[in-house]
């Protein structure tokens, strides 16, 4: 399968079953998808191609088709062009493999301070009732965690809510107790905290820069922007309280190990300024990702959005080029890609793992497949006491990957978003193995685009 496409004045090519990616001139490019029908009938021999080539009219000489036509044979014989798809018989024994349970978001507070109006957590209550997990349920958690783990060394555990510094001491205590574990059982703990960074003081920090390996911090860009959509319950803008807290942990933790991490709606369809926003605000990592909303709440994105956000995403990614020549340069999450090692097969092909390697539990150690299936009882798979009870529904997920998914079978990114959200297609589907369209548009331009940088990179 192929891809091509021109940005930011390069003419790239997507070799998406080997991963090879090339920056080719116009004959090359424009011979390619002329080529690609004749190598998969067995016309591989130069002579017969050439001729082929030629009479389709293009404006290139003998000679230059004939070079063309060399460079792309010779990319087809060493398997960086026209490659064979190797991993869809691989898939029959990944859904086969041993489930092994790495990874947890604890959902250590249904509460929160803050009433964002998109959040899928209803101010963290979750479809339910408030509360707060205690340190028995959490240490419950961190065991069924070790339990489940088979011969995996290395754990994840995310603080998560509603606002996990609204139950900041049993943090610290299930910290203690994980690390206890480490040893016994030959395990390391990789602590994460997402925080909305209302309560963050020094004494979260100093604690937070010891023992976790990541902080997300929730902030959507400009001032306005932020205040509209992330107010306190009495409609106070909360920029003004976390922006200092945040640059003071951003500088903390040597720019590295945590993201601002924001959300843009039908509200900042220019959202790369929110982006710029961050940077300048001296942020170097960051992420600011597409609302996931139905068609009825009005700050959703619709299809009709869809040609302003593909702009806006490649503004920001020429503006990223344009400051890292100038030695100010930054991160954005969903423009990081490895196109050397880059993540293992099972995870190109199945993504987060969700339902399967990594389960979200609620207050009262309830099991999930992740947080966006929290409060759905027709995903309740069983709590932290009994282990998983519904092993259906972890065997459904265990075969949700690339090619359980008809539109990403030829979908040319499916290998670097891994199928997408299982949660965000079934609120839009009723089906995990659907996608979400939507979503999958913005996928694609991205992955474009970080690809694009990848080239610009290479040249700097």
């Amino acid at each position: 399968m192929i891809h091509q496409y021109k940005s930011n004045g390069y003419n790239i090519v997507m070799d998406v079953n080997s991963g090879s990616i090339h920056v080719v001139d116009d004959v090359v490019y424009d011979l390619i998808p002329l080529v690609e029908p004749l190598v998969a009938e067995g016309v591989k021999e130069a002579a017969a191609v050439r001729e082929a080539v030629r009479q389709e009219g293009l404006p290139y000489s003998a000679e230059e088709i004939g070079e063309a036509v060399e460079e792309i044979l010779e990319l087809e014989a060493s398997g960086a062009l026209f490659a064979k798809d190797i991993y869809e018989d691989y898939v029959f024994d990944f859904k086969k493999r041993q489930t092994v349970v790495k990874a947890l978001c604890l959902h250590i507070a249904h509460d929160c301070n803050l009433a964002c109006q998109y959040c899928f957590a209803e101010e963290g209550e979750y479809h339910g009732r408030r509360a707060l997990m205690s340190l028995e349920v959490g240490k419950k958690a961190l065991d069924f965690l070790v339990a489940n783990s088979g011969n995996r060394v290395n754990l994840e555990v995310d603080f998560f809510g509603g606002e996990p510094l609204m139950n900041w001491q049993v943090v610290k205590d299930l910290v203690a107790y994980g690390r206890s574990l480490e040893g016994p059982n030959n395990k390391k703990f990789r602590f994460t905290l997402t925080t909305n960074g209302v309560l963050l003081d020094d004494e979260v920090m100093e604690f937070a820069n010891r023992e976790m390996a990541n902080i997300v911090l929730s902030i959507d860009g400009r001032k306005e922007i932020n205040d509209r959509m992330r107010p306190f319950r009495g409609g106070q803008g909360s920029y003004d309280v976390i922006v200092p807290k945040f640059r003071k942990v951003a500088e903390s933790r040597g720019q590295e190990r945590y993201y601002v991490r924001g959300t843009f709606t039908r509200n900042n369809l220019d959202f790369s300024r929110d982006v710029l926003h961050l940077a300048d605000l001296g942020f170097r990592q960051i992420s600011v990702e597409p609302v996931v909303a139905g068609p009825e709440d009005d700050y959703a994105i619709r299809e009709e959005d869809l040609p302003a956000l593909r702009e806006e995403y490649d503004r920001l990614a020429a503006e990223m080029i344009k400051r890292k020549k100038e030695g100010e340069g930054f991160n954005f999450f969903h423009f990081m890609i490895d196109l050397e090692g880059g993540p293992c097969v099972a995870k190109r092909l199945s993504g987060c793992g969700s339902g399967t390697e990594y389960l979200a539990v609620t207050p009262w150690g309830d099991l999930y497949p992740c947080h966006q299936f929290v409060g759905n009882e027709d995903f309740l798979m069983g709590n932290v006491e009994e282990g998983v009870l519904r092993a259906d529904i972890r065997d459904e997920f265990k075969g949700c990957n690339v090619y359980a998914k008809e539109k990403c079978r030829k979908c040319f990114a499916k290998f670097y978003c891994s199928g997408g959200c299982a949660a965000n297609a079934y609120n839009f589907h009723g089906n995990i193995n659907e996608a979400y369209d939507v979503g999958c548009e913005l996928e694609r331009k991205r992955v474009e685009c970080a690809i694009m940088l990848k080239v610009a990179e290479a040249e700097l």
